[in-house]
């Protein structure tokens, strides 16, 4: 598989008044173009650090990062980061905010128009686009916030937790339709979740990193039968709890390291 994103020996410090801070050390990763695979961890691991810094919006303290082969210096075009709030401005329509990057790039064209249209209807959203946010669901604002984002056609879709605020059946049919669009377009993506169903049921492969500071501790390749359903489904499938059962016991694991560690520290 070619790699689109890779990252060699990472490293990463935060700065502030109260001293240095390692997020990230020694991380080694590649990910495949087209592949979708998931980051989990416990609170302070560097999940969101990792993405950061695969959108280059900072450089690693140490080690290198690399697009489709290329060294990361900065926010490239190629990679699209949608958060977990939407950011709809209210006062545009639903099909002026899905325009905005398009606008900001120059690149908007009776073409490009046309096929946020397109992506509009796919994600289920249309006759909409002369509505505002305040009159749609969560559910519908971050389905327009997703057609923002991929209106520009990046090659890598960095996803962190974009699903969590919204309830049980509205995210199981979002994760459906992400899934199957990215998979359509032939997108690359990396998800940060706390949801570890969510994980199991969306991904190729998820990566399990440890805390204090973040290091990968175990790699879940998702089989197959599971690989080839959609989320939803993917839940239903008789192989999905031992999946999960193994990501939930290696994380469980980690966390039981830290604390032993912690309470041995205190001694």
């Amino acid at each position: 598989m070619k790699p689109m994103l890779e990252l060699r020996n990472v490293s990463h410090v935060y700065v502030n008044d109260k001293g240095a801070s390692l997020a990230v050390e020694g991380m080694e990763l590649m990910v495949g173009k087209g592949e979708f695979v998931s980051l989990v961890g416990p609170s302070g691991c560097g999940k969101t650090t990792v993405l950061s810094l695969l959108a280059g919006l900072f450089l690693p303290a140490r080690g290198e990062i690399l697009l489709a082969g290329q060294p990361v210096h900065g926010p490239s075009p190629k990679v699209g980061y949608m958060l977990q709030q939407d950011y709809l401005f209210p006062w545009r329509t639903i099909l002026d905010n899905a325009l905005l990057g398009l606008e900001v790039r120059g690149e908007l064209t009776a073409e490009r128009k046309a096929g946020v249209r397109r992506l509009l209807e796919e994600m289920e959203l249309g006759g909409t686009e002369e509505r505002y946010p305040h009159e749609l669901s969560g559910g519908m604002r971050q389905r327009v916030a997703l057609v923002r984002t991929l209106a520009t056609e990046p090659e890598v879709l960095l996803l962190d937790e974009p699903f969590s605020a919204l309830d049980m059946q509205i995210k199981l049919q979002l994760e459906d339709l992400v899934q199957r669009t990215l998979r359509r377009l032939g997108k690359t993506a990396v998800l940060v979740t706390h949801d570890l169903a969510e994980a199991a049921a969306m991904s190729d492969r998820v990566i399990v990193l440890g805390s204090r500071p973040g290091r990968i501790r175990q790699i879940f390749h998702i089989p197959r039968e599971l690989k080839q359903q959609l989320p939803t489904a993917a839940r239903r499938h008789p192989s999905f709890q031992d999946v999960f059962d193994a990501i939930w016991e290696e994380l469980d694991a980690g966390e039981e390291g830290v604390e032993r560690s912690e309470e041995s520290t205190a001694e």
